[in-house]
């Protein structure tokens, strides 16, 4: 069955116009006729069961048939802050990864040894897409911002902050230390992950 990323879908209504692009891809790329099942899902935690009820390239219409507005709902919020890696294709590869396990926010920070400064975040936002679509997940992850680790820092959090790090010092693992059932907030770079002692 085909899925479609639709963030603007309303649950309490009973039909819902796939965009253009989706509608083109739909028929045009995918041959879906009038009659054929999709799911949706809006990145919120709604998965959604539709049939076409007109297979238009321009405006597809859809019947929504049934409605999960909870699909795989945790009971957890994990915010990951990582720095842009020199090589961007790392940090595409971390949010998809990341997306497929199952994320809630990323902010990308600055750091002092920064090798990248910027970060395109439409096009990573497009990453993420992609991946909750592959992966089938409702939540799609919130992307931030760039900005400095000390404006990070200084944002309100409520939950638990941890920073992985490999420098000398006292170590724990991560899973003595958490609480599966608050928010966690973890800063790190791809490819790097805490270190126990």
């Amino acid at each position: 069955m085909q899925l479609f990323y639709t963030p603007d879908i309303d649950a309490s209504h009973p039909q819902y116009f796939l965009s253009e692009e989706e509608s083109k891809h739909a028929i045009r790329v995918l041959r879906l006729e009038t009659g054929s099942e999709v799911q949706l899902i809006d990145g919120r935690g709604g998965l959604y069961t539709a049939q076409i009820h007109d297979a238009h390239p321009k405006r597809t219409i859809l019947k929504i048939t049934s409605v999960n507005t909870e699909f795989e709902k945790r009971n957890h919020y994990l915010h990951l802050a990582v720095a842009p890696t020199k090589n961007i294709e790392r940090l595409e590869w971390f949010l998809e990864k990341a997306t497929e396990i199952g994320i809630d926010e990323v902010s990308l920070i600055i750091t002092q040894r920064s090798e990248r400064k910027e970060a395109k975040t439409e096009r990573l936002n497009k990453i993420i897409t992609a991946a909750i679509k592959q992966s089938l997940k409702a939540y799609h992850p919130i992307l931030n911002e760039p900005v400095t680790l000390n404006q990070l820092l200084d944002k309100p959090f409520k939950g638990q902050k941890f920073i992985a790090h490999c420098e000398p010092g006292e170590k724990f693992n991560l899973k003595d230390e958490n609480n599966p059932a608050g928010a966690l907030f973890n800063i790190d770079r791809p490819g790097r992950g805490f270190c126990s002692g």
